[in-house]
């Protein structure tokens, strides 16, 4: 099993007073429940799939629960929702019951958690496994930060070796980071007793699985067909602008379905939806929003196929990347990437309360300056400093091309 950088955070949470319920959501199979059994085994575990027991506990009245069940894990807790009042009633009557609730379904678990714990719950996203934690060998073996980890604590004021090849753990990084780009990030794929058959069978069968459960709590659709022509279009078109009148005509949809789609794919944990920035009203600027796919073993699942990348595909491998570790480290960055209408673009550009850093990602083994040039000009056009600037890539040579801005291979920054 691999660890996960989240794990201490879990646990000391679960200690302090604004603890007592853990909320852990994210895309089914990222394993949430094998994280909170391993962590907590003093919490009684409780699945709300169970035919035979669950009718048994939405019988269960507060006191019942405070008796029964003081401390426990609910499982698939979107399946029945209303346990949540039950928790509440628990929680709000007595001080030592503590509960952790997790769900795959962001949109039918979020809006119940909203509405009756607010205030009385943390809530921790658990998304497929990162680079660091792609490198551990077991639950005893520590995660280490990446250097964008590093930087997140140190606001980016550290140096970086002029070479890769340096790097003493450059072989490790290496390994968990090819892993990554061909197998994509589920821990089910993560281990090395699997053939390569076998772990892309389980990529298509989660696909399907999605299809049918997941898809199915979000909506009560009577025809899948225009969703699952969507998520190959999608995964065709990671990387790209959403224009979604365009794409409705493809499909034979309206654009609003279209759009709601693809909140789904959001909501469900299988998408990142970048917003553009868009801040200087000076500036022309393209106002579509970009989409990337979530983990890119997934993607050819969907796509049906094995190997090999594009450049859009690699940059969304990049950015969930950057995306995941921001959210191990619990940071509140915002995400954007800009376009002008003239064509200058920056990949990813992350928004601090006092700077920013932009990313260039280039899936190239050599890089030259002027794959930075767009990156160089940002400061014109953004409204606060740029901190850094970074050019991700396959190339080894550390280059830094002003004060600002260097290229660094992916998986050095990274892993």
């Amino acid at each position: 099993m691999k660890n996960r950088k989240i794990a201490p955070v879990l646990l000391q949470k679960s200690m302090s007073k604004f603890g007592r319920i853990l909320v852990l959501t994210g895309a089914r199979q990222t394993g949430k429940t094998t994280l909170v059994r391993r962590i907590f085994p003093d919490y009684q575990y409780l699945s709300i799939e169970d035919p035979v027991l669950q009718n048994s506990y939405l019988q269960l009245s507060a006191s019942q629960w405070e008796t029964l069940y003081p401390k426990a894990i609910l499982d698939e807790i979107q399946k029945e929702p209303q346990l949540i009042e039950s928790i509440k009633a628990t929680y709000d009557q007595w001080e030592e019951p503590r509960y952790i609730l997790l769900g795959s379904s962001q949109l039918l678990l979020m809006e119940k958690v909203r509405e009756s714990l607010a205030g009385r719950c943390t809530i921790f996203e658990i998304l497929p496994l990162t680079l660091p934690e792609l490198k551990t060998m077991n639950w005893d073996e520590s995660v280490s930060d990446s250097l964008f980890q590093q930087g997140l604590k140190n606001a980016f004021d550290g140096d970086y070796t002029p070479s890769f090849l340096l790097d003493k753990n450059y072989a490790e990084k290496m390994q968990a980071y090819h892993h990554y780009l061909h197998f994509g990030g589920y821990p089910a794929v993560s281990g090395e007793d699997e053939t390569e058959d076998e772990k892309f069978d389980w990529l298509h069968n989660y696909v399907r699985t999605y299809l049918e459960r997941d898809v199915r709590d979000l909506a009560a659709f009577r025809d899948l067909e225009p969703f699952v022509q969507l998520q190959h279009y999608l995964a065709l078109n990671t990387g790209n602008l959403i224009n979604a009148s365009s794409i409705a005509k493809q499909l034979g949809v309206t654009s609003k379905t279209v759009q709601r789609y693809i909140k789904y794919f959001e909501m469900s944990y299988q998408a990142i939806v970048l917003p553009s920035w868009s801040k200087n009203q000076n500036k022309r600027l393209v106002k579509s929003s970009k989409i990337h796919y979530m983990d890119q073993g997934i993607v050819q699942a969907v796509l049906n196929k094995r190997g090999g990348m594009t450049g859009n595909e690699y940059e969304s491998a990049i950015i969930a990347e950057i995306y995941k570790q921001a959210k191990n480290a619990q940071s509140t960055v915002q995400f954007y990437f800009l376009r002008t209408f003239d064509n200058k673009e920056v990949d990813l550009l992350l928004e601090f309360p006092d700077y920013y850093l932009a990313f260039e990602i280039k899936m190239a083994t050599k890089v030259t300056q002027t794959d930075a040039k767009h990156l160089m000009a940002l400061q014109e056009i953004i409204d606060k400093p740029l901190k850094k600037a970074f050019i991700l890539s396959n190339d080894v040579e550390t280059k830094h091309f002003d004060e600002k801005t260097v290229a660094l291979h992916a998986a050095m920054f990274l892993g």
